[in-house]
């Protein structure tokens, strides 16, 4: 059974109300109809627009998932506390945010869609490539946006490939190569074993990381082994993967709970490499305390989102702010920041609401030309050095990335390879 979460503005609306709004701008238009104006898309009136999010709110991506909501809701449960948002018809809207449970299975993405295309404007924030996949071809033949999500996958970012999506964080490759351009930059002469997840995901790391050694003669890779996203343990690679007692491990991997077990395994085998960790598996609270880990070890990762757990943000405006509306308004997904979705899915309301005031005709077709207009914006947790362009195409709305060392609490930028 499909779960379905609703979270409306702070002025309660019951879910028979939200259904009438969205089945209003099927039937007549909507708002923008109703004044002799360009036809409405479905999922938005004058006074509302509703978004849909399918993403994993249970298995073993349901931390991620469920920040992939959290975080949006956050934003636009303040902004609707303060009275809507302006578009640039004039009109001031409430947002609605339903979230639909996909458990990270791409046959339940693909029929959360299908269930409620007719009632939702946009898709936007979802967790997973496989998931995403699993339905953007239908976005695209019902030109329905799936905007600003979740995946590294570049095929979301091409605009004759998807001229119906786009991507919000960096894409595989872009983290790769920062962590293989810091290896490069090295005077020491290092060995790499490499676990990957077998299917895009882990093949775009890999790839990204590859490009960026190429030219490095101190860099060797000396194995590299896959595993699926099914397993339930990676031990007998690991056990592999230690006997070469490479210094350094790029793990890409997406599932959590066996990149905790990862980092047991290897304390187990006494492998003590340095680590590198895919942005939406580094999380200090989700993944490195469960797992014991210390400031010793060498964890490192790439960011663009300030982390509220560092304490050099622990009075930053941005990060206070943030979590007081996680606080407030978060509580049906959760309000304790474990893993970095939470901050992007924060950062994707930012960016939906510049596009909204720029948005003249409330049509998915505006929506999506606007959206793509979008440079240089620096959305709320944004860390220095980083900024929303959505204007490139084949990039993402986020490819830049900094690369960071976990220090014990969070995360520090990193100039070199300790």
């Amino acid at each position: 059974m499909t779960i379905k979460k609703k979270v409306l503005s702070a002025v309660a609306m019951s879910a028979a109300t939200a259904l009438a709004l969205s089945g209003c701008a099927r039937s007549d238009g909507g708002g923008g109809g109703e004044d002799g104006g360009t036809a409405a898309s479905p999922g938005i009136t004058d006074e509302a627009i509703t978004l849909g999010v399918t993403t994993p709110l249970s298995g073993g991506t349901a931390g991620p998932g469920n920040c992939t909501v959290a975080g949006l809701v956050a934003y636009f449960g303040a902004a609707n506390a303060d009275g809507g948002i302006e578009f640039g018809d004039g009109k001031t809207r409430e947002v609605t945010v339903e979230a639909y449970d996909d458990a990270y299975d791409p046959q339940k993405s693909l029929s959360n869609f299908q269930q409620n295309q007719g009632n939702v404007f946009a898709f936007t924030s979802g967790l997973g490539t496989p998931t995403n996949r699993a339905f953007r071809e239908a976005a695209i033949d019902s030109e329905v946006p799936q905007a600003l999500i979740q995946t590294g996958d570049p095929i979301f970012s091409d605009q004759t490939e998807s001229p119906w999506q786009l991507g919000f964080v960096p894409i595989y490759q872009n983290e790769g190569e920062a962590f293989g351009e810091l290896l490069a930059e090295s005077d020491e002469d290092l060995t790499v074993a490499i676990l990957s997840q077998n299917d895009d995901y882990g093949e775009g790391y890999v790839e990204g990381f590859k490009e960026a050694i190429s030219d490095s003669d101190n860099i060797e890779v000396v194995n590299e082994l896959t595993y699926e996203a099914t397993d339930t343990s990676v031990d007998a690679q690991l056990t592999e993967l230690a006997s070469t007692d490479a210094d350094v491990f790029f793990n890409a991997m997406s599932i959590t709970p066996l990149t905790i077990s990862a980092i047991e395994k290897t304390r187990e085998l006494n492998w003590s490499p340095s680590w590198f960790l895919p942005s939406n598996t580094s999380s200090p609270a989700g993944i490195l305390e469960p797992a014991g880990a210390d400031e010793e070890d060498g964890f490192y990762s790439v960011s663009f989102a300030k982390a509220p757990q560092s304490p050099a943000f622990a009075e930053d405006e941005d990060v206070v702010e943030f979590l007081d509306n996680l606080e407030e308004y978060s509580g049906d997904y959760t309000t304790s920041p474990d893993f970095p979705h939470c901050m992007w899915s924060y950062m994707v309301g930012a960016t939906l609401e510049e596009t909204f005031k720029n948005m003249t005709e409330p049509t998915r077709e505006n929506f999506m030309e606007e959206l793509r207009k979008i440079e240089d914006f620096q959305a709320p947790l944004m860390l220095e050095g980083t900024a929303v362009n959505t204007t490139e195409d084949g990039q993402p709305a986020v490819s830049s990335v900094v690369v960071q060392r976990y220090n014990g609490t969070g995360y520090e930028n990193a100039e070199s390879l300790e």
